[in-house]
């Protein structure tokens, strides 16, 4: 017999109205996995370009629970799970796009059924709402590092600082990467926010292009998709990824972030002494019943950091 809960789905691919919230089965589990009580969860865009239909030919089965980020406490465990307890609190993103496709049963739900090699126990100073809004962004933010092969006392640019991945990207530089000199972009409203992360210099993009900037840099990342015209702040043998625009400039690398817990727990120790702090957008969190409203917010551009959904009733 089926075990209810409360979630988000969609059975068509489609705008938000597509959206629908009542009941839906509890997941059963594989032998690695467990059953996590979501205590919070965080969106993100791919969340709604999946549901507009950017994976329509992976085979993915309706209905479907939207949601990457997940932070709550476990309470089941397959038979073969060897690293986590019942009633661990843990963290992390569920999905992982590029090596078995998105998942039917996201985190925008009660409970969800994660494989433990993608979670981590959450940090003992974070509560689940911040813990929430790591894990896809962090981990990306981290990939494009360790993609570039950056190296401590190398300069960074990094295009749209203001959105979930990049101002992680700027604390990531800054404090566990060593960048010598960061750069970022913003919009005008946003500079001031933008600020505050820590970055050396911060760029209005309304009053100045790339190509009135003269200082080139060692590492482009690019989270908004526009390497088109970004590549040229990058140094003749610099490295160029742009993380939203799967047909990049030729210059520029596209990746779909792989998740992983141990990822996570690489970076524990800056995270609990808060050189890695979690930027909540100021509008949330959104409650389970305005998740709507979380997507609005998210779909018009304008947030700042992670939209997050808590509590989970």
């Amino acid at each position: 017999m089926d075990y209810m809960q409360k979630a988000w789905f969609y059975n068509e691919y489609g705008p938000r109205a597509v959206l629908q919230y009542g009941d839906f089965p509890v997941p059963q589990l594989g032998d690695t996995q467990v059953l996590v009580r979501v205590r919070a969860a965080a969106l993100n865009p791919v969340d709604f370009k999946l549901r507009n239909g950017v994976f329509k030919d992976t085979g993915l089965e309706f209905p479907v629970v939207p949601g990457c980020d997940v932070a709550g406490v476990i309470v089941d465990e397959g038979d073969n799970v060897s690293m986590f307890s019942k009633g661990d609190e843990v963290y992390g993103n569920i999905q992982s796009f590029n090596t078995v496709g998105p998942k039917q049963y996201g985190t925008l739900t009660q409970y969800t059924a994660v494989e433990e090699s993608l979670i981590a126990l959450k940090p003992e100073n974070m509560s689940f709402e911040e813990a929430a809004s790591f894990p896809l962004a962090l981990q990306t933010a981290q990939e494009g590092f360790d993609r570039a092969k950056f190296q401590r006392g190398q300069t960074v640019f990094i295009v749209g600082g203001e959105g979930g991945v990049g101002s992680l990207a700027i604390q990531l530089a800054k404090y566990v990467y060593g960048a010598s000199k960061i750069a970022t972009t913003t919009s005008p409203g946003k500079v001031d926010f933008v600020k505050k992360l820590g970055p050396d210099m911060v760029i209005d993009y309304t009053k100045k292009s790339y190509d009135q900037i003269l200082e080139k840099f060692d590492f482009v990342f690019d989270t908004i998709g526009d390497s088109h015209r970004s590549y040229v702040v990058a140094k003749e043998e610099g490295k160029i990824i742009d993380i939203a625009n799967s047909s990049p400039h030729p210059r520029a690398e596209f990746y779909i972030v792989t998740p992983s817990g141990s990822n996570l727990e690489r970076l524990r120790s800056y995270i609990e002494c808060e050189k890695l702090k979690p930027v909540i957008d100021p509008t949330g969190p959104y409650a389970f019943s305005n998740v709507m409203e979380a997507f609005k917010h998210l779909e018009s551009g304008r947030a700042r950091g992670k939209v997050v959904i808590s509590p989970i009733d």
